[in-house]
């Protein structure tokens, strides 16, 4: 009985004791955000997740990499290029057109050397840098991380993201930013060991490796329209959340005609039973 309650008397002091490092790390609350996907009948919006990929390629692509993301899987249902007369994605011009665009790596099979060759639909969106020792050095020891499915191994997916890229604050006085970093106050991060001001009043975030990624009318859109920060922002986080989950609207009508069959099944079912045990007392 001693060890038991000495166990938990334990685990109860280490839980007390690390909470105010947990609750130190979380960053500011985050900004409302939402997209045309919420819900259980929302749909991507392809113009939005369109201009999410220009983002993408013109900004983020040149220090993260999208390993899990093919090319072809712009040009399936639901993808931001998709076109119905093509039956195979392999086979939409756009996407060869986009693939094409990028350089892969390749193996020449007569001498054995690495070579270089225009991308094709069946090919994964390409790593930036050839192994990690170069992203870090080309980062000051900051590992950028990879976008496949970052909307959805973020805690606040796609509204932290959003916050994140559109929440680079001005240093509150009193701050003492390391060398390479910069202040986030959505970033999650312990502030209190840099902060020369009030103790109970250490700022809210962390320090992030990136710099502000994004400015106004850094990405010109094809439809017009305004290239603010904030619709940058919101167009690349549409763009990362319909790659974490291209198949999602499929999922989602899927579902939907499941629970129909499901309520139509059930309703044979009772009527079924009020048929066969009609009269019998049970």
């Amino acid at each position: 009985m001693l060890g038991k309650g000495f166990a938990v008397s334990a685990v109860v002091a280490l839980l007390v004791s690390t909470a105010p490092a947990f609750a130190a790390s979380s960053g500011g609350e985050l900004k409302p955000f939402s997209l045309s996907t919420d819900g259980p009948f929302g749909r991507f919006d392809a113009a939005q997740v369109q201009r999410g990929y220009k983002v993408y390629r013109e900004v983020c692509s040149a220090c993260h990499s999208m390993n899990l993301l093919s090319f072809r899987n712009l040009g399936q249902p639901d993808g931001p290029f998709f076109d119905a007369k093509y039956k195979n994605p392999n086979d939409n011009a756009f996407v060869k057109a986009i693939a094409k665009d990028y350089n892969i790596n390749d193996i020449d099979t007569e001498t054995g050397d690495v070579v270089q060759r225009p991308g094709t639909p069946a090919d994964r969106f390409p790593n930036p840098y050839p192994n990690e020792y170069a992203a870090r050095a080309g980062n000051g020891g900051a590992l950028p991380p990879d976008l496949s499915v970052i909307t959805k191994a973020r805690e606040g997916g796609p509204a932290y993201i959003y916050s994140l890229l559109t929440g680079y604050h001005d240093v509150p006085r009193g701050l003492e930013v390391p060398a390479g970093k910069y202040y986030n106050p959505y970033m999650p991060g312990d502030l209190s060991s840099f902060w020369s001001g009030d103790k109970d009043k250490v700022p809210a975030g962390g320090f992030i490796a990136m710099a502000p990624p994004l400015v106004a009318d850094k990405v010109s859109f094809d439809d017009g329209t305004k290239s603010t920060l904030e619709q940058q922002a919101s167009d690349v986080v549409a763009f990362l959340d319909w790659a974490a989950e291209p198949k999602a609207g499929e999922r989602k009508r899927t579902g939907f005609a499941v629970l129909i069959y499901l309520a139509l099944f059930a309703g044979l079912l009772y009527a079924s039973y009020r048929r066969v045990w009609k009269g019998v007392k049970h």
